[in-house]
């Protein structure tokens, strides 16, 4: 291959690269409004955390939220999915998310008492989890002794 067949060889690959690339860009762009739209059909407006995410990403972000978090045919009901949510936002901390999901436990039902008591389960887990991987508890006893007092539990209920 000549210098000069190699150039043109590059170039056109560049310029096809160039193609793809805009073709997608217009392409993110369209799915991004796309999912705006449906996010304020959703939601009622499009938050501004929303729009912060980058649009190359925000179809997939926006569907794992609806499809997740949103979807009233999960297995966990929405109250115990944002009671959840509460639980980890605590531990990690994130104001942000403590009162995002605060709120949406709230207009799921759960009254202020789940609320404590899903932050207090958070501080316990945190507190037994410090423990045990602070004091290096062998982890096959600690399974076992686990599986025993569960079917102790278990024993005692029937």
């Amino acid at each position: 291959m000549t210098k000069a067949s190699g150039m043109l060889t590059t170039l056109a690959m560049a310029a096809g690269f160039a193609v793809l690339a805009a073709s997608t860009a217009g392409a993110e762009d369209a799915s991004a409004e796309a999912t705006y739209k449906d996010i304020e059909a959703t939601l009622g407006s499009v938050p501004s955390f929303f729009k912060a995410f980058p649009e190359t990403g925000i179809a997939g972000a926006w569907a794992e939220f609806k499809g997740i978090q949103l979807n009233p045919k999960t297995e966990l009901n929405g109250k115990t999915k944002e009671l959840l949510g509460l639980a980890v936002a605590a531990q990690i901390p994130c104001q942000y998310c403590v009162y995002f999901h605060t709120a949406a436990a709230k207009a799921n039902g759960a009254t202020d008492e789940e609320i404590r008591e899903a932050v207090a389960m958070a501080a316990v887990v945190r507190h037994w989890s410090t423990v045990l991987n602070g004091m290096q508890v062998d982890y096959p006893q600690f399974k076992q002794e686990v599986d025993t007092a569960m079917a102790a539990a278990k024993a005692k209920s029937q």
